[in-house]
């Protein structure tokens, strides 16, 4: 389904009388918390960072003291936090302060196994659970132009429509609890894969002579055109609003990419799918996150493929072909 179509209008009325907790007031939940008041729907948020909460608080979102006392009383629950165990603590710590038929929306990205346990156990506490992980980065989080991969039984992600309405452009429902999860953590293992080719062309048409702006009006017009390139573009120049135009600050972090790849990673082994270009990709991002850091924008990865700082392992085996 395509949200962003709907009236605005409409969406305010829906969500003028429900009461959300936000948990997670972080770069991606503070804005999406912003953009629910702005809405016109009564939020209270915590986050155990008191820079955090202090930032939202700035921002004219309410907040408690803890997790339970956001929630208590609430229509709606929200988290946007870091892993599966994470997600797990807080709704054992939370659901006895919600009454039935709470609707949680989980918008963390973590693993398919922890997202369909989180669901199992909102359900035996007679509320409703979706799980609704997002792309579109910090960016799309304050445009409210995210779009949102969701997974849970028809009924509950209709429920969800008016908030998600107010947060981003678009909601694609997935199928059943964990859905959602999985179509984010593949479709992120697709990036990451993307990525690392668009940088090893760009660095080999470099060291053939080619400009960056001739392979990239090239492969943008050809069958190499992708995200990664057009969008998303790993060397200056091309794309002006890419990253590496501001020396790869801000956008989608290497250290979140690497996350994302380690998830795919552990699904494909849980479910015993090969994922060879996923599982290099994986690799390579570690190697990455080593030597650059977690924090520029994983398209940087381009700087450590030219200076050979990552993949020596796979030339190793290569060699030995």
């Amino acid at each position: 389904m395509n949200i962003g179509e709907i009236d605005e209008e409409a969406t305010v009325m829906e969500l003028a009388d429900r009461r959300i907790a936000f948990l997670g007031l972080g770069n991606m939940g503070r804005p999406m918390a912003v953009n629910l008041v702005r809405a016109g729907a009564s939020v209270t948020g915590f986050d155990p960072v008191p820079a955090a909460v202090a930032r939202a608080e700035s921002a004219s979102v309410g907040t408690a003291a803890s997790a339970a006392d956001a929630a208590r009383g609430a229509d709606i629950v929200i988290t946007m936090l870091p892993s599966g165990r994470h997600v797990l603590d807080c709704y054992r710590d939370i659901l006895p302060a919600v009454g039935p038929g709470t609707l949680f929306i989980d918008c963390s990205t973590i693993d398919v196994a922890a997202a369909r346990a989180a669901a199992a156990l909102v359900i035996e506490a007679d509320c409703r659970a979706i799980d609704a992980p997002v792309s579109g980065g910090v960016v799309g989080a304050e445009a409210a132009t995210l779009t949102f991969m969701v997974g849970g039984d028809p009924a509950s992600v209709a429920s969800a429509e008016p908030l998600l309405r107010a947060l981003g452009a678009r909601a694609i429902h997935c199928g059943a609890s964990g859905a959602g999860q999985a179509a984010k953590i593949c479709n992120n293992m697709i990036l990451g894969i993307s990525m690392i080719a668009v940088s090893e062309a760009f660095a080999l048409g470099q060291r053939l002579g080619l400009t960056d702006q001739a392979l990239f009006d090239v492969a943008s017009t050809a069958s190499g055109q992708c995200w990664a390139l057009t969008t998303n573009c790993p060397v200056p120049g091309p794309v002006p609003t890419s990253p590496a135009n501001r020396a790869y600050r801000g956008g989608f972090a290497s250290g979140l990419m690497l996350k994302d790849l380690r998830l795919a990673r552990s699904a494909a082994d849980a479910e015993g799918v090969r994922t060879v270009l996923g599982r290099t990709a994986a690799e390579i991002y570690a190697d990455f996150v080593r030597v650059d850091g977690p924090g520029r924008d994983f398209s940087a990865v381009i700087t450590a493929i030219r200076d050979g700082a990552v993949g020596a392992r796979h030339d190793e085996e290569t060699a030995h072909e």
